[in-house]
């Protein structure tokens, strides 16, 4: 048996807005994940993203706490068709210690196979912010390695990500164990095992991205922490979603990452 993941950056309240939000609810409706974490939802005094979203696809959600710039909200969330419970909801800190504006959530989710811990986080998105980014992924993966219970027998932390970063960066290297990080835990990247292609999820053909001077790139990730017990959390298929609408009008300047893993049934 298995569980599907999907990941977006849902590109705040820019472009057009009211035809975007149609095109990401029908795609999320069509990909019919069982969980979807996000980024950049947002909310003002008229409107919640989060909550239309959730209506829309009948899911529970748990949030960031929202940040507001010129009275709009930017945060990151976690929903599921089943109960959710949140977890944890931190700030995450630059590579000087101080605390950035991005941020982490986590839920733990009734799945049919049991409590499961999920996450939803946005690192920096500066190119020369390695450095932040490093220090932010070593967080998340310490709050991971609480969150996931035994290692020997309970099911892993995913995670849900723009991370900003491409995979042979230090920040994703980090992660996924190419060098040193935090003792005791790793990441699985999804795509790695069980995609196909590139994998990019920034595209210079995206119509929002035209003008960018960054070439394709992957950013998006679901990860799987390690160590966990076989075959839970393995990725069976890894793709992409999102491409292209109608008149040029794309649901986001983001694709979405999409991971059926395994349940170990």
């Amino acid at each position: 048996m298995s569980l599907r993941v999907m990941t977006w950056n849902l590109w705040w309240h820019f472009g057009p807005w009211e035809a975007r939000q149609r095109l990401i609810v029908d795609t999320i409706r069509e990909v019919d994940p069982d969980v979807l974490c996000v980024q950049e939802v947002w909310s003002d005094e008229a409107h919640d993203q989060l909550d239309d979203l959730a209506s829309a696809l009948d899911f529970r959600a748990a949030r960031t706490e929202p940040i507001f710039y010129s009275g709009q909200s930017f945060g990151n969330a976690v929903l599921s068709r089943w109960p959710v419970d949140r977890l944890a909801d931190e700030v995450l800190p630059r590579a000087d210690g101080s605390p950035s504006h991005r941020r982490v959530v986590a839920a733990s989710i009734e799945t049919p196979f049991g409590p499961w811990p999920f996450a939803s986080t946005h690192l920096d998105h500066r190119f020369d912010r390695s450095a932040d980014r490093v220090a932010q992924i070593r967080r998340v993966m310490e709050l991971a390695r609480e969150w996931r219970g035994d290692p020997d027998e309970d099911v892993p932390v995913i995670v849900g990500a723009d991370l900003n970063a491409v995979p042979d960066t230090d920040e994703i290297r980090m992660a996924t164990g190419r060098t040193a990080g935090v003792d005791g835990i790793v990441f699985s990247d999804t795509w790695e095992q069980a995609g196909s292609g590139s994998g990019h999820t920034w595209l210079r053909e995206c119509p929002y991205s035209a003008d960018s001077a960054w070439p394709d790139r992957r950013l998006d990730y679901v990860l799987v922490s390690w160590p966990r017990p076989k075959p839970i959390g393995n990725p069976i298929r890894t793709w992409t979603v999102g491409h292209g609408g109608d008149d040029d009008v794309w649901p986001s300047d983001h694709l979405a990452v999409v991971a059926d893993v395994s349940t170990g049934g």
